[in-house]
């Protein structure tokens, strides 16, 4: 499947499952056409986080997109939510022509079994507000699992947490 759009209506971040054994989505609507497709939570925070890099880059050769407005997206996932492949690699580029930001999107699959020139599984065109609302969201669904510990910083687990700083003993 390799799926190109030239715009997007909506393009998010978002969960199936409870803390701890959440599954990370990433969800593309354009018009009629939803997809859904599964990233592992360290990718989806350091895409958001890399994203965000780029649009400070962005800002900082045109600062007048600084000032356009995202609406926050805070509805759930589209149904259904079908796996339609599994992200290996991620990538981002400006098109200044467009004011947009080229994104592509490799399976995991694809990648272990072709070459170099493996072709994208889904490429589309960000705008900034879309992008704005996305690392927002990102961050938030993120920051939504487990607390960390305070002392090891490893997720608590709520059937029990065994902190390594505290050499096998309950807390």
């Amino acid at each position: 499947m390799n799926v190109s759009f030239e715009s997007i209506d909506r393009f998010i971040t978002g969960t199936v499952g409870q803390p701890g054994e959440r599954e990370f989505f990433l969800q593309i609507r354009s018009g009629k056409t939803l997809l859904s497709m599964k990233v592992e939570k360290s990718q989806a925070m350091l895409f958001s986080e890399r994203l965000e890099d780029l649009l400070k880059q962005i800002f900082q050769l045109n600062p007048l997109l600084k000032n356009i407005k995202h609406s926050p997206d805070d509805g759930m996932l589209d149904q259904p939510i079908d796996n339609d492949f599994t992200i290996g690699t991620i990538s981002l580029a400006w098109n200044e022509e467009k004011e947009s930001i080229a994104v592509e999107l490799f399976s995991a699959d694809e990648l272990l079994n072709q070459s170099e020139d493996a072709a994208p599984q889904v490429s589309f065109n960000l705008r900034i507000d879309q992008a704005k609302g996305f690392i927002s969201r990102t961050d938030i669904v993120v920051k939504a699992g487990r607390l960390p510990c305070p002392f090891c910083a490893i997720p608590i687990d709520p059937r029990g947490h065994l902190c390594p700083r505290a050499n096998g003993y309950r807390r």
